[in-house]
This record gives structure tokens, C-alpha cells and sequence, in this order.
């Protein structure tokens, strides 16, 4: 299996296989400002947490999708994201399926996330590319993105189907190996910053 399942540690976040036990506490995130409700991203609403930890499972299983647990330092699951889209022959994946708890938003969670999965993706698996994708109209998961240091690949239009039949465009971000000493200095440099 490429990649094989990890723990991941940081100072504001601890990265995690999933686990059926986590269910409970992540049902609760999710409920916390209604994510689920969202109309531009798949969020699992709590009573589908458990389907939703099922088929990610599933889907490492079938060898396309390595999913973790986001938690906090004392060990409280609030929110979930993959390795995903893994293509192992071209050292490829995609950081995607991302979400977490509203009060969790914000502040140095996901810049520590990000940087602990492509520190791994790059430097332990070594990987020639990292992609990002959502929807187009997610101006947040957009921003943040970019905040990151990928560079928009382009726009594919037209290119699922979304939540209460919408069409989804997908905005395609990546950063490549050769940018990532520059991306990590900026992760960095911007963890080491002091938060109001």
C-alpha cells in the first residue's frame, strides 16, 4: 500500500487513521454551525457520519484513499482529511476531503495540517506533485489554498455533480516538488507568527 496509514503530530494538531470510534465527536463537530448544510462542498451531516467513515474505509481498502482523523493536542477528533486520488506509479495524490469543526477554523489547525501531510508527501513519499480541488465557488477553501502556496492548474468546468443537483466546477491547485522548500519556509515562517 502507497501510502501506508500514519500519525502525525504538530504543536496545534494530531493527524490520525480513522477509526469507527471517532464517530461520536466528529458527529459533533460537523452539527457545530451546520457544515453539512453547506450547498458548494459534501460535508456528512451527523447522521451519516457513520456511512461516511464507511466509505472512506472503503475506499483505502480499494487503495485510493488514505483517511485520518484531524484532532486536537488533548486527542478530540474535530474534523477529518485524506491522502486521496492516489496515483502510486507517478508518486501523485491530492490533500482533499477536508473539513473542520467551525470553532477549529482559522487558526493554526489546517496551516499545521497542510504542512504535516506535504512535509510527508514530499520528503517521506516522495511525491513529484500534491494537488487541491474544490469547488469554485468555495471562496474560503479557495483562499486557504492559496494562502498554502499551490498555484491554480486551471478550472474544470462542468465537472461532477454536487449537492442538491448543482453542477460543480473544480478548481485544480497543485504544488510541485521543486516549490515545496519555498512552501515550507512559508508554513513556517507563518506558524512561528503570534495569533491575536
Amino acid at each position: 500500500m502507497w501510502p501506508e496509514p500514519i500519525n502525525l503530530t504538530g504543536q496545534h494538531v494530531r493527524l490520525v487513521p480513522l477509526h469507527a470510534d471517532h464517530a461520536p465527536a466528529l458527529k459533533d463537530a460537523c452539527a457545530e454551525g451546520d457544515l453539512h448544510r453547506l450547498w458548494y462542498t459534501a460535508i456528512p451531516a451527523p447522521d451519516a457520519m457513520e456511512a461516511e467513515i464507511d466509505r472512506r474505509l472503503g475506499l483505502q481498502a480499494e487503495g485510493s484513499m488514505l483517511p485520518l482523523t484531524v484532532l486536537l493536542p488533548d486527542g478530540t477528533p474535530v474534523g477529518m482529511t485524506t491522502y486521496m486520488n492516489i496515483d502510486a506509479a507517478n508518486k501523485r495524490l491530492e490533500i482533499g476531503s477536508t473539513w473542520y469543526r467551525i470553532s477549529t477554523q482559522r487558526g493554526p489547525l489546517n496551516t499545521e495540517a497542510k504542512r504535516l501531510l506535504l512535509s510527508h508527501a514530499f520528503e517521506t513519499l516522495g511525491c513529484i506533485a500534491v494537488e487541491f480541488r474544490t469547488h469554485f465557488m468555495n471562496q474560503q477553501s479557495r483562499r486557504a489554498i492559496e494562502r498554502l502556496g499551490a498555484k491554480l492548474d486551471g478550472v474544470l468546468r462542468s465537472h461532477s455533480l454536487g449537492p442538491q443537483d448543482t453542477i460543480r466546477d473544480t478548481a485544480v491547485y497543485s504544488i510541485i516538488a521543486s516549490e515545496w522548500p519555498a512552501v515550507r519556509a512559508n508554513l513556517s515562517w507563518k506558524l512561528a507568527q503570534p495569533r491575536a
